[in-house]
Protein backbone atom coordinates (compact mmCIF):
# COMPACT_ATOMS: atom_id res chain seq x y z
CA UNK A 1 0.00 0.00 0.00
CA UNK A 2 1.28 3.48 -0.90
CA UNK A 3 1.98 5.87 1.97
CA UNK A 4 -0.74 8.38 1.18
CA UNK A 5 -3.51 10.52 2.65
CA UNK A 6 -6.80 9.65 0.94
CA UNK A 7 -10.02 11.16 2.25
CA UNK A 8 -12.27 8.12 2.85
CA UNK A 9 -15.41 10.25 2.54
CA UNK A 10 -14.61 11.47 -0.97
CA UNK A 11 -11.83 9.26 -2.31
CA UNK A 12 -9.66 12.32 -2.92
CA UNK A 13 -5.89 11.89 -2.51
CA UNK A 14 -4.30 14.88 -0.79
CA UNK A 15 -0.67 13.84 -0.20
CA UNK A 16 1.68 11.00 -1.14
CA UNK A 17 4.92 10.24 0.69
CA UNK A 18 8.03 8.35 -0.34
CA UNK A 19 9.16 5.65 2.05
CA UNK A 20 12.54 6.07 3.70
CA UNK A 21 15.56 4.85 1.81
CA UNK A 22 17.82 2.29 3.53
CA UNK A 23 20.37 5.00 4.36
CA UNK A 24 17.71 7.33 5.76
CA UNK A 25 16.35 4.54 7.92
CA UNK A 26 19.81 3.77 9.25
CA UNK A 27 20.28 7.42 10.17
CA UNK A 28 17.09 7.34 12.21
CA UNK A 29 18.15 4.14 13.95
CA UNK A 30 21.53 5.70 14.74
CA UNK A 31 19.81 8.75 16.15
CA UNK A 32 17.48 6.66 18.33
CA UNK A 33 20.33 4.59 19.72
CA UNK A 34 22.37 7.70 20.50
CA UNK A 35 19.36 9.41 22.07
CA UNK A 36 18.74 6.51 24.43
CA UNK A 37 22.16 6.82 26.01
CA UNK A 38 21.32 10.23 27.44
CA UNK A 39 17.51 9.95 27.59
CA UNK A 40 17.60 7.03 30.00
CA UNK A 41 19.54 9.25 32.44
CA UNK A 42 16.89 11.97 32.53
CA UNK A 43 14.83 12.20 35.71
CA UNK A 44 11.20 11.24 36.08
CA UNK A 45 10.50 14.89 36.83
CA UNK A 46 12.02 16.00 33.53
CA UNK A 47 10.19 13.38 31.49
CA UNK A 48 6.97 14.28 33.29
CA UNK A 49 7.42 17.93 32.39
CA UNK A 50 7.80 17.01 28.72
CA UNK A 51 4.69 14.83 28.79
CA UNK A 52 2.66 17.49 30.55
CA UNK A 53 3.72 19.88 27.79
CA UNK A 54 2.64 17.31 25.20
CA UNK A 55 -0.73 17.05 26.93
CA UNK A 56 -1.12 20.81 26.80
CA UNK A 57 -0.36 20.84 23.07
CA UNK A 58 -2.88 18.08 22.41
CA UNK A 59 -5.57 19.91 24.32
CA UNK A 60 -4.86 23.33 22.85
CA UNK A 61 -4.89 22.05 19.27
CA UNK A 62 -7.44 19.27 19.58
CA UNK A 63 -9.68 20.75 16.87
CA UNK A 64 -6.85 20.76 14.31
CA UNK A 65 -5.65 17.30 15.28
CA UNK A 66 -9.22 16.03 15.21
CA UNK A 67 -9.78 17.38 11.72
CA UNK A 68 -6.57 15.70 10.53
CA UNK A 69 -7.70 12.34 11.91
CA UNK A 70 -11.11 12.70 10.27
CA UNK A 71 -9.67 13.62 6.89
CA UNK A 72 -7.27 10.68 6.91
CA UNK A 73 -9.41 7.87 8.34
CA UNK A 74 -13.00 9.11 8.43
CA UNK A 75 -14.14 9.07 12.05
CA UNK A 76 -16.72 11.74 13.04
CA UNK A 77 -15.01 14.98 13.99
CA UNK A 78 -16.44 15.00 17.53
CA UNK A 79 -14.95 11.54 18.15
CA UNK A 80 -11.59 12.65 16.74
CA UNK A 81 -11.48 15.67 19.04
CA UNK A 82 -12.34 13.42 21.98
CA UNK A 83 -9.45 11.17 20.95
CA UNK A 84 -7.00 14.08 21.17
CA UNK A 85 -8.31 14.85 24.65
CA UNK A 86 -7.85 11.24 25.70
CA UNK A 87 -4.25 11.36 24.50
CA UNK A 88 -3.68 14.36 26.76
CA UNK A 89 -5.09 12.30 29.62
CA UNK A 90 -2.70 9.38 29.11
CA UNK A 91 0.26 11.78 28.87
CA UNK A 92 -0.66 13.35 32.21
CA UNK A 93 -1.47 10.03 33.86
CA UNK A 94 1.99 8.60 33.27
CA UNK A 95 3.64 11.93 34.01
CA UNK A 96 2.05 11.71 37.45
CA UNK A 97 2.24 7.95 38.11
CA UNK A 98 5.30 6.53 36.32
CA UNK A 99 7.75 7.10 39.16
CA UNK A 100 5.41 5.32 41.59
CA UNK A 101 4.76 2.47 39.15
CA UNK A 102 8.52 1.93 38.71
CA UNK A 103 9.70 2.47 42.27
CA UNK A 104 12.14 -0.10 43.67
CA UNK A 105 10.40 -3.11 45.27
CA UNK A 106 12.04 -4.46 48.42
CA UNK A 107 11.99 -8.20 49.19
CA UNK A 108 13.20 -10.26 52.13
CA UNK A 109 15.92 -12.77 51.19
CA UNK A 110 19.11 -14.10 52.74
CA UNK A 111 20.88 -10.91 51.71
CA UNK A 112 21.08 -7.80 53.83
CA UNK A 113 19.22 -5.89 51.12
CA UNK A 114 17.25 -7.21 48.13
CA UNK A 115 15.07 -5.32 45.71
CA UNK A 116 13.81 -5.11 42.14
CA UNK A 117 14.82 -2.11 40.06
CA UNK A 118 12.95 -1.35 36.85
CA UNK A 119 15.11 -0.01 34.05
CA UNK A 120 14.41 0.84 30.38
CA UNK A 121 15.19 -1.62 27.59
CA UNK A 122 16.29 0.82 24.88
CA UNK A 123 14.92 1.54 21.41
CA UNK A 124 11.34 0.31 20.95
CA UNK A 125 9.39 -0.06 17.71
CA UNK A 126 5.65 0.64 17.65
CA UNK A 127 3.66 -0.70 14.70
CA UNK A 128 0.35 1.10 14.96
CA UNK A 129 -3.04 0.98 13.17
CA UNK A 130 -5.15 3.66 11.54
CA UNK A 131 -8.40 3.33 13.49
CA UNK A 132 -7.32 5.41 16.50
CA UNK A 133 -4.36 7.13 14.85
CA UNK A 134 -3.40 9.30 17.85
CA UNK A 135 -4.65 7.27 20.82
CA UNK A 136 -2.96 3.99 19.90
CA UNK A 137 0.38 5.78 19.60
CA UNK A 138 0.16 7.80 22.80
CA UNK A 139 -1.02 4.87 24.91
CA UNK A 140 2.20 3.12 23.83
CA UNK A 141 4.48 6.14 23.96
CA UNK A 142 3.51 7.60 27.33
CA UNK A 143 4.49 4.60 29.49
CA UNK A 144 7.39 3.62 27.24
CA UNK A 145 9.13 6.99 27.27
CA UNK A 146 8.30 7.73 30.90
CA UNK A 147 10.18 4.49 31.68
CA UNK A 148 13.24 5.90 29.88
CA UNK A 149 12.95 4.10 26.55
CA UNK A 150 13.00 5.85 23.17
CA UNK A 151 10.54 5.05 20.39
CA UNK A 152 10.25 4.55 16.67
CA UNK A 153 6.79 4.67 15.10
CA UNK A 154 5.80 2.72 12.02
CA UNK A 155 2.25 3.97 11.53
CA UNK A 156 -0.40 2.68 9.14
CA UNK A 157 0.23 3.75 5.56
CA UNK A 158 -3.07 5.63 5.24
CA UNK A 159 -2.43 8.04 8.16
CA UNK A 160 1.03 9.47 7.41
CA UNK A 161 0.12 13.04 8.29
CA UNK A 162 -1.13 11.92 11.69
CA UNK A 163 2.17 10.11 12.19
CA UNK A 164 4.20 13.21 11.34
CA UNK A 165 1.98 15.43 13.50
CA UNK A 166 2.58 13.15 16.49
CA UNK A 167 6.34 13.38 16.05
CA UNK A 168 6.01 17.17 15.88
CA UNK A 169 4.10 17.16 19.19
CA UNK A 170 7.02 15.43 20.90
CA UNK A 171 9.43 17.91 19.36
CA UNK A 172 7.39 20.94 20.43
CA UNK A 173 6.98 19.51 23.92
CA UNK A 174 10.76 19.61 24.33
CA UNK A 175 11.74 15.95 24.08
CA UNK A 176 15.37 15.46 22.99
CA UNK A 177 16.02 14.81 19.34
CA UNK A 178 15.66 11.11 18.60
CA UNK A 179 13.51 10.28 21.63
CA UNK A 180 10.48 9.78 19.39
CA UNK A 181 10.68 9.41 15.62
CA UNK A 182 8.19 8.57 12.90
CA UNK A 183 9.40 6.16 10.22
CA UNK A 184 7.55 6.52 6.93
CA UNK A 185 8.23 2.98 5.77
CA UNK A 186 6.31 0.14 4.14
CA UNK A 187 5.19 -3.04 5.85
CA UNK A 188 7.99 -4.87 4.05
CA UNK A 189 10.59 -2.55 5.59
CA UNK A 190 9.31 -3.21 9.10
CA UNK A 191 11.17 -6.50 9.40
CA UNK A 192 14.45 -4.68 8.73
CA UNK A 193 13.81 -2.45 11.74
CA UNK A 194 12.85 -5.38 13.96
CA UNK A 195 16.00 -7.25 12.91
CA UNK A 196 18.27 -4.33 13.80
CA UNK A 197 20.20 -5.15 16.96
CA UNK A 198 19.60 -1.67 18.37
CA UNK A 199 15.84 -2.27 18.53
CA UNK A 200 15.08 -4.17 21.72
CA UNK A 201 11.32 -4.82 21.55
CA UNK A 202 8.21 -4.20 19.49
CA UNK A 203 4.59 -3.35 20.18
CA UNK A 204 1.90 -3.94 17.57
CA UNK A 205 -1.78 -3.10 17.47
CA UNK A 206 -3.48 -4.46 14.39
CA UNK A 207 -4.78 -7.52 12.59
CA UNK A 208 -4.02 -11.14 13.38
CA UNK A 209 -1.87 -11.68 10.27
CA UNK A 210 0.12 -8.52 11.01
CA UNK A 211 0.59 -9.63 14.61
CA UNK A 212 1.77 -13.07 13.57
CA UNK A 213 4.26 -11.57 11.15
CA UNK A 214 5.71 -9.11 13.66
CA UNK A 215 5.77 -11.61 16.53
CA UNK A 216 7.55 -14.14 14.31
CA UNK A 217 10.16 -11.59 13.26
CA UNK A 218 10.72 -10.53 16.86
CA UNK A 219 10.94 -14.13 18.10
CA UNK A 220 13.64 -14.95 15.57
CA UNK A 221 15.72 -12.14 17.10
CA UNK A 222 14.81 -13.13 20.70
CA UNK A 223 13.00 -9.85 21.24
CA UNK A 224 9.92 -9.16 23.29
CA UNK A 225 6.63 -8.29 21.58
CA UNK A 226 3.32 -7.00 22.87
CA UNK A 227 0.35 -7.63 20.58
CA UNK A 228 -3.13 -6.12 20.72
CA UNK A 229 -5.07 -7.73 17.90
CA UNK A 230 -8.67 -8.18 16.80
CA UNK A 231 -11.78 -8.95 18.76
CA UNK A 232 -15.31 -10.26 18.37
CA UNK A 233 -16.55 -8.96 21.68
CA UNK A 234 -19.81 -10.34 23.09
CA UNK A 235 -22.48 -8.07 24.58
CA UNK A 236 -24.65 -10.28 26.77
CA UNK A 237 -28.05 -9.07 27.95
CA UNK A 238 -29.95 -11.07 30.58
CA UNK A 239 -33.59 -10.75 31.71
CA UNK A 240 -32.56 -8.83 34.84
CA UNK A 241 -30.74 -6.13 32.85
CA UNK A 242 -31.70 -2.46 32.76
CA UNK A 243 -32.93 -2.73 29.18
CA UNK A 244 -33.04 1.00 28.47
CA UNK A 245 -29.43 1.46 29.56
CA UNK A 246 -28.29 -1.67 27.72
CA UNK A 247 -29.83 -0.56 24.41
CA UNK A 248 -28.47 2.96 24.72
CA UNK A 249 -24.94 1.73 25.37
CA UNK A 250 -25.24 -0.99 22.72
CA UNK A 251 -25.51 1.63 19.97
CA UNK A 252 -22.35 3.42 21.07
CA UNK A 253 -20.54 0.16 21.84
CA UNK A 254 -21.11 -1.16 18.33
CA UNK A 255 -20.84 2.00 16.27
CA UNK A 256 -18.01 3.90 17.93
CA UNK A 257 -15.41 4.90 15.37
CA UNK A 258 -17.81 3.90 12.56
CA UNK A 259 -17.73 0.36 13.94
CA UNK A 260 -13.97 0.09 13.43
CA UNK A 261 -12.77 -0.75 16.91
CA UNK A 262 -11.19 -3.93 18.24
CA UNK A 263 -13.17 -3.60 21.48
CA UNK A 264 -16.47 -2.66 19.87
CA UNK A 265 -19.36 -4.91 20.87
CA UNK A 266 -19.93 -7.12 17.84
CA UNK A 267 -22.00 -10.12 18.93
CA UNK A 268 -25.17 -9.28 20.86
CA UNK A 269 -26.20 -12.36 22.84
CA UNK A 270 -29.74 -12.00 24.18
CA UNK A 271 -30.96 -14.30 26.92
CA UNK A 272 -34.60 -15.36 27.09
CA UNK A 273 -37.63 -13.12 27.00
CA UNK A 274 -35.85 -9.76 26.65
CA UNK A 275 -34.70 -10.58 23.09
CA UNK A 276 -37.73 -9.17 21.24
CA UNK A 277 -37.74 -5.86 23.10
CA UNK A 278 -33.97 -5.37 22.83
CA UNK A 279 -33.92 -6.17 19.12
CA UNK A 280 -36.81 -3.81 18.38
CA UNK A 281 -35.32 -0.89 20.32
CA UNK A 282 -31.88 -1.39 18.83
CA UNK A 283 -33.35 -1.42 15.33
CA UNK A 284 -35.18 1.85 15.96
CA UNK A 285 -31.99 3.54 17.08
CA UNK A 286 -29.97 2.21 14.16
CA UNK A 287 -32.57 3.46 11.69
CA UNK A 288 -32.40 6.96 13.18
CA UNK A 289 -28.65 7.35 12.68
CA UNK A 290 -27.31 9.90 10.21
CA UNK A 291 -24.65 8.63 7.79
CA UNK A 292 -22.63 11.24 5.92
CA UNK A 293 -19.81 13.77 5.98
CA UNK A 294 -17.73 13.05 9.10
CA UNK A 295 -16.87 16.75 9.41
CA UNK A 296 -20.55 17.69 9.78
CA UNK A 297 -21.95 18.10 13.29
CA UNK A 298 -25.11 16.14 12.52
CA UNK A 299 -23.26 13.04 11.28
CA UNK A 300 -23.34 9.93 13.48
CA UNK A 301 -21.55 7.51 11.14
CA UNK A 302 -18.79 8.41 8.69
CA UNK A 303 -17.06 6.31 6.05
CA UNK A 304 -14.93 3.24 6.58
CA UNK A 305 -11.23 3.95 6.35
CA UNK A 306 -10.39 2.22 3.05
CA UNK A 307 -12.15 0.58 0.09
CA UNK A 308 -10.71 -2.77 1.17
CA UNK A 309 -12.44 -2.55 4.56
CA UNK A 310 -15.70 -1.64 2.84
CA UNK A 311 -15.35 -4.63 0.52
CA UNK A 312 -14.58 -7.01 3.38
CA UNK A 313 -17.52 -6.04 5.59
CA UNK A 314 -19.90 -6.10 2.62
CA UNK A 315 -18.72 -9.59 1.66
CA UNK A 316 -19.12 -10.86 5.22
CA UNK A 317 -22.70 -9.57 5.37
CA UNK A 318 -23.49 -11.03 1.94
CA UNK A 319 -22.14 -14.41 3.04
CA UNK A 320 -24.35 -14.35 6.15
CA UNK A 321 -27.43 -13.37 4.15
CA UNK A 322 -26.76 -16.06 1.57
CA UNK A 323 -26.61 -18.62 4.37
CA UNK A 324 -30.04 -17.57 5.66
CA UNK A 325 -29.50 -14.62 8.00
CA UNK A 326 -31.92 -11.70 7.98
CA UNK A 327 -30.98 -8.02 7.68
CA UNK A 328 -33.23 -6.35 10.22
CA UNK A 329 -31.66 -3.00 9.35
CA UNK A 330 -29.30 -1.98 6.54
CA UNK A 331 -27.17 -4.48 4.65
CA UNK A 332 -27.27 -2.70 1.29
CA UNK A 333 -24.45 -0.17 0.64
CA UNK A 334 -25.72 0.57 -2.86
CA UNK A 335 -29.03 1.84 -1.49
CA UNK A 336 -27.16 4.08 0.95
CA UNK A 337 -24.92 5.43 -1.81
CA UNK A 338 -27.96 6.62 -3.76
CA UNK A 339 -29.03 8.73 -0.77
CA UNK A 340 -25.67 10.45 -0.34
CA UNK A 341 -24.82 13.79 -1.95
CA UNK A 342 -22.76 13.66 -5.11
CA UNK A 343 -19.56 14.69 -3.31
CA UNK A 344 -19.73 11.58 -1.10
CA UNK A 345 -20.76 8.92 -3.60
CA UNK A 346 -17.14 7.79 -4.02
CA UNK A 347 -16.68 7.43 -0.26
CA UNK A 348 -16.35 4.19 1.67
CA UNK A 349 -19.79 4.30 3.27
CA UNK A 350 -21.59 1.30 4.72
CA UNK A 351 -25.03 1.52 6.35
CA UNK A 352 -25.58 0.69 10.04
CA UNK A 353 -26.72 -2.92 9.82
CA UNK A 354 -28.31 -5.48 12.14
CA UNK A 355 -28.24 -9.17 11.25
CA UNK A 356 -30.54 -11.64 12.99
CA UNK A 357 -31.42 -15.33 12.66
CA UNK A 358 -27.80 -16.05 11.77
CA UNK A 359 -27.21 -19.75 11.14
CA UNK A 360 -24.04 -21.52 12.17
CA UNK A 361 -21.23 -21.80 9.67
CA UNK A 362 -21.16 -18.15 8.60
CA UNK A 363 -18.39 -15.57 9.07
CA UNK A 364 -20.26 -14.40 12.18
CA UNK A 365 -19.01 -17.49 14.00
CA UNK A 366 -15.28 -16.95 13.74
CA UNK A 367 -14.46 -13.65 12.02
CA UNK A 368 -14.20 -10.07 13.24
CA UNK A 369 -16.69 -7.69 11.63
CA UNK A 370 -14.82 -4.38 11.37
CA UNK A 371 -17.61 -2.00 10.47
CA UNK A 372 -21.10 -0.86 11.60
CA UNK A 373 -22.70 -4.32 11.70
CA UNK A 374 -24.39 -5.76 14.79
CA UNK A 375 -24.81 -9.54 14.98
CA UNK A 376 -27.73 -10.72 17.10
CA UNK A 377 -27.94 -14.18 18.65
CA UNK A 378 -30.69 -15.53 20.91
CA UNK A 379 -30.09 -18.11 23.64
CA UNK A 380 -32.25 -19.66 26.38
CA UNK A 381 -29.90 -19.53 29.36
CA UNK A 382 -26.90 -17.85 30.90
CA UNK A 383 -24.92 -21.05 30.38
CA UNK A 384 -25.63 -20.92 26.66
CA UNK A 385 -24.73 -17.22 26.56
CA UNK A 386 -21.35 -17.83 28.17
CA UNK A 387 -20.65 -20.78 25.89
CA UNK A 388 -21.47 -18.71 22.80
CA UNK A 389 -19.43 -15.76 24.08
CA UNK A 390 -16.40 -18.05 24.37
CA UNK A 391 -16.96 -19.83 21.05
CA UNK A 392 -14.62 -17.57 19.12
CA UNK A 393 -10.88 -17.46 18.44
CA UNK A 394 -10.77 -14.00 20.03
CA UNK A 395 -10.63 -12.92 23.66
CA UNK A 396 -10.28 -9.15 23.91
CA UNK A 397 -13.23 -7.70 25.80
CA UNK A 398 -16.79 -8.53 26.85
CA UNK A 399 -19.76 -6.57 28.13
CA UNK A 400 -22.53 -8.19 30.15
CA UNK A 401 -25.76 -6.71 31.47
CA UNK A 402 -27.40 -8.13 34.60
CA UNK A 403 -28.54 -6.89 38.00
CA UNK A 404 -28.13 -10.35 39.52
CA UNK A 405 -25.02 -10.68 41.69
CA UNK A 406 -24.67 -14.43 41.13
CA UNK A 407 -24.89 -13.94 37.36
CA UNK A 408 -22.30 -11.18 37.54
CA UNK A 409 -19.90 -13.47 39.42
CA UNK A 410 -20.33 -16.23 36.84
CA UNK A 411 -19.82 -13.88 33.90
CA UNK A 412 -16.68 -12.38 35.45
CA UNK A 413 -15.19 -15.80 36.16
CA UNK A 414 -16.24 -17.74 33.08
CA UNK A 415 -15.95 -15.37 30.12
CA UNK A 416 -12.64 -15.83 28.31
CA UNK A 417 -11.43 -12.29 27.69
CA UNK A 418 -8.83 -9.76 28.73
CA UNK A 419 -11.55 -7.52 30.16
CA UNK A 420 -15.13 -8.00 31.33
CA UNK A 421 -17.32 -4.95 31.86
CA UNK A 422 -20.56 -5.46 33.81
CA UNK A 423 -23.37 -3.02 32.93
CA UNK A 424 -21.03 -0.81 30.92
CA UNK A 425 -19.23 -0.45 27.60
CA UNK A 426 -15.79 -1.96 27.16
CA UNK A 427 -13.23 0.84 26.99
CA UNK A 428 -9.57 1.58 27.52
CA UNK A 429 -8.52 3.68 30.51
CA UNK A 430 -4.97 4.83 31.37
CA UNK A 431 -5.45 3.65 34.95
CA UNK A 432 -6.16 -0.04 34.24
CA UNK A 433 -4.47 -2.66 32.03
CA UNK A 434 -5.73 -3.33 28.51
CA UNK A 435 -5.15 -6.38 26.31
CA UNK A 436 -6.45 -9.75 25.26
CA UNK A 437 -5.98 -13.51 25.21
CA UNK A 438 -6.25 -16.19 22.52
CA UNK A 439 -5.98 -14.65 19.04
CA UNK A 440 -6.55 -11.18 20.47
CA UNK A 441 -2.90 -11.06 21.43
CA UNK A 442 -0.70 -11.05 24.52
CA UNK A 443 0.84 -8.55 26.88
CA UNK A 444 -0.81 -5.50 28.36
CA UNK A 445 -0.91 -1.78 27.76
CA UNK A 446 -1.92 0.98 30.19
CA UNK A 447 -2.01 0.98 33.98
CA UNK A 448 1.01 -0.29 35.91
CA UNK A 449 1.02 -3.51 33.89
CA UNK A 450 1.54 -1.50 30.70
CA UNK A 451 4.62 0.36 31.85
CA UNK A 452 6.17 -2.90 33.13
CA UNK A 453 6.06 -4.52 29.67
CA UNK A 454 9.11 -2.68 28.35
CA UNK A 455 11.44 -2.54 31.32
CA UNK A 456 14.06 -4.86 32.76
CA UNK A 457 12.93 -6.09 36.17
CA UNK A 458 16.47 -6.27 37.54
CA UNK A 459 16.93 -8.32 40.70
CA UNK A 460 19.45 -6.74 43.09
CA UNK A 461 20.93 -8.67 46.05
CA UNK A 462 23.34 -7.02 48.46
CA UNK A 463 25.15 -8.52 51.46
Amino acid sequence: MAIASINPATGEKSRVFESLSPSEMQQKLDLAADAFISFRQTSFAQRAAWFKAAGDILEARKAAFGRLMTLEMGKPLSAAIAEANKCAWVCRHYAEQAETYLADESHETDGSRSFIRYQPLGVLLAVMPWNFPFWQVFRFAAPSLMAGNVALLKHASNVPQCALAIEQIFTEAGFPKGAFQTLLITAEQTATVINDERVRAVSLTGSGPAGASVASAAAKQIKKAVLELGGSDPFIVTPSADLDAAVEVAVAARLQNNGQSCIAAKRFILVGEIADAFEQRLAEKFKALKVGDPLADETDIGPLATPAILHDIDQQVRDCLSAGATALVGGDPSALRQQLPETLKSGNFYPPTILTQIPSGTPADQEEFFGPVALIFRVDSLEAAIALANATPFGLGASAWTQNADEQARLINEIEAGAVFINGMVKSDPRIPFGGIKQSGFGRELGRHGILEFVNAKTVWVK
